[in-house]
């Protein structure tokens, strides 16, 4: 979850997106330049990956981290402060998990993702051409829905991303009032006309889980993913406004200009970002997530192919497409990819696995001005070392 001013050179269709926590949460696939060495080969030592990890140090990032898990053996790497147990916060990488808890809903016969909004929070998208009523639970996930981002509101972005940071960062946020800021702007597209990544869209999904459950979105990710697959560093913090031990420091400029002060943004309150990206993981933690996703463990067979089943975001971009809380990616090698990136103040996150499990990265950076992550993705699944 990052403001809209640009982190790095390589953002997925930023013009078009410019959502908030967006720029970071979809960081832009490299266009394609033919296959290379095949990347199990290439990755022995790691040593694509660790060049990229350092690159990022020398841009100005104070410190990142990655883990990559290739046929069953881990490895770790590090560069500036950073410790390889760092938990960390993923912005909308929570995205995933919000997905997947309705989609096992789906699967028990208790929502069908195809009903209107309207049935589960009545009124609540209405104003200025919204309406509940013609929009989905399934287009929340798939970002079809047309409803106007929270984080693209000019004065929400000032106060919370830019120099307001520092005044409002202990703020308690209800999610529903984060829905009315986005209420109070008319619609960016009809719904199903088009694709348009709305950060609204998946505070509102994890509202209808709340009315779903009855409880908390949050104890729903809880009992129904962290429990079972064992994620000891992973956390719906609510309120929370410190990250647990082991953890680095995050920084954040909180204007666009690389000059700017850096401030230590570590603390602040996530419920700024609700379910589209309060969550808090580590490296092995968000592995383990998108591996066990994708073969199956947490979804029946039609539900992971829903899951899956992906919508272009860009004719500029054809190697990038969308599914339901989850990306999928063709890189410059012709290794595809699924995950997701997420950005939230002073920490930037990637955790993508291929389709089989074998080979699965989480990194992290923390700091939102400067470096690029994508690189990292490309020298760990392709090989391909950044350019000096």
């Amino acid at each position: 979850m990052t403001s809209t001013r640009t982190r790095t050179a390589r953002t997925v269709v930023a013009a078009a997106l410019a959502a908030g926590l967006t720029v970071t949460a979809l960081a832009a696939p490299a266009l394609a330049a033919g296959p290379t060495a095949p990347a199990a080969a290439a990755q022995k030592d790691h040593a694509a990956t660790r060049a990229a990890l350092q690159a990022n140090v020398d841009a100005g990032v104070p410190g990142v981290v990655a883990q990559a898990r290739v046929d069953g053996r881990s490895w770790t790497g590090t560069a500036g402060e950073r410790d390889g147990d760092d938990r960390f916060r993923v912005g909308s990488i929570t995205k995933t998990f919000v997905s997947t808890v309705l989609l096992q809903l789906q699967a028990e016969g208790r929502i069908d993702l195809d009903d209107p909004v309207e049935k589960w929070l009545p009124g609540l998208i209405r104003g200025n051409g919204h309406d509940g009523r013609k929009i989905t639970v399934r287009q929340l996930l798939n970002h079809t829905s047309g409803i106007y981002g929270y984080t693209e509101d000019p004065t929400f972005q000032q106060e919370v991303f830019g120099t307001g940071f520092l005044e409002h960062r202990y703020d308690t946020w209800d999610p529903r009032d984060l829905v009315g800021i986005a209420m109070n702007h008319a619609p960016v597209f009809a719904p199903g006309t088009a694709w348009r990544y709305s950060n609204t869209n998946f505070v509102v999904a994890g509202l209808v889980i709340e009315k779903v459950t009855g409880r908390p979105y949050g104890k729903a990710i809880e009992n129904r993913i962290i429990k079972p697959l064992k994620l000891r560093a992973t956390s719906v913090p609510g309120t929370r406004v410190n990250v647990p031990q082991p953890s680095s420091r995050a920084y954040s400029t909180l204007v666009p200009e690389k000059s700017a002060p850096v401030h230590d943004v570590t603390e602040l309150n996530p419920s700024l970002a609700h379910a589209a990206g309060e969550m808090i993981s580590d490296s092995a933690d968000l592995q383990t997530f998108y591996r066990a996703l994708l073969k199956g463990r947490l979804l029946p067979k039609a539900e992971l192919r829903e899951l899956t089943t992906t919508l272009p975001v860009s004719p500029q971009y054809p190697d990038y497409r969308y599914g339901l809380g989850i990306s999928w990616q063709k890189l410059s090698c012709g290794t595809e990819i699924w995950g997701h990136g997420g950005g939230i103040h002073g920490s930037i996150s990637e955790a993508y696995t291929t389709r089989d499990g074998r080979h699965t990265l989480a990194a992290n950076a923390n700091a939102d001005w400067t470096g690029d992550t994508q690189a990292i993705i490309e020298a760990e699944f392709c090989g391909t070392e950044p350019k000096k």
